[in-house]
């Protein structure tokens, strides 16, 4: 069966057409809160449609961090996609993750279903740093539950805000610089991005270790999302690289589900 998911962020919304944990496909388009269900849909079926050799599309997995746009695919699910199975990811939809937080309902369906995806693929305990509008940090305990993250601003609009606010900087290319100590402003900005985050998130992933109280050679810690290619090969306490975790994960939710 081929499955269509949707993790749709902030800024970008990812896309992808998975069968039996592999993903056939992948798109990374636009998250724009103007964007109708009509427009959606075709959006959708152009994609779909380019895709030689790929099986029709037999169910629809999708996580939310912006309202606006899940009330137009929900509204694009009951209207064009009414006669497959789909799974929205909410509170209620079983997800298998028991959320250890004051308030669990709160947790972001993205997060949740990245924990998810961490305890089923790795074994032991996992912390998910996923590179988007925002860095998050996601720790899953040894028994597969989510203990707690932290959030952090992401490179891209960390940037900008340098950009906006400092006189004489500008936006520049995300791209790893010759050296850490800088001989011009672009590189000098290079290095602060992409040394500066890999720094926090190897500092932010000692500090969860050593909470959760486990060895640190059993904490599978996984980079995922848009911005990961940036930094990742900088980040010493990285274990793997797993772009798809958010697919993956939406594939075991609706496995789940349906």
């Amino acid at each position: 069966m081929t499955l269509l998911a949707a993790d749709i962020g902030n800024s970008h919304t990812t896309l992808g057409l998975l069968a039996d944990g592999e993903v056939l496909e992948h798109w990374r388009v636009s998250t724009l809160e103007t964007r109708t269900a009509d427009e959606w849909f075709v959006l959708l079926q152009a994609l779909i449609a380019q895709s030689s050799g790929v099986p029709a599309v037999h169910g629809l997995a999708v996580c939310s961090t912006v309202p606006a746009v899940l009330h137009e695919w929900r509204d694009m699910l009951a209207r064009h996609y009414a006669a497959i199975d789909s799974v929205v990811v909410e509170p209620g939809v079983r997800t298998g993750v028991p959320v250890l937080m004051d308030n669990p309902r709160e947790v972001g369906a993205d997060r949740v279903v990245n924990a998810l995806a961490a305890a089923t693929l790795y074994d032991g305990p996992a912390i998910v740093v996923d590179f988007g509008t925002a860095t998050t940090f996601d720790v899953v305990s040894p028994r597969g539950e989510y203990v707690g993250g932290a959030i952090a601003p992401g490179i891209d609009i960390s940037l900008e805000a340098l950009g906006r606010r400092g006189a004489q900087l500008r936006k520049v290319e995300l791209l790893r610089p010759r050296t850490v100590i800088a001989k011009n402003t672009v590189e000098a900005l290079q290095s602060g991005m992409v040394f500066g985050f890999a720094s926090q998130v190897d500092g932010i992933v000692a500090r969860m270790i050593e909470e959760l109280g486990v060895p640190a050679d059993e904490v599978h810690v996984i980079a995922t999302g848009g911005l990961a290619p940036v930094v990742v090969d900088e980040c010493r306490s990285v274990t793997d690289h797993q772009p798809w975790l958010t697919l993956r994960g939406l594939e075991l939710v609706f496995a789940r589900n349906t």
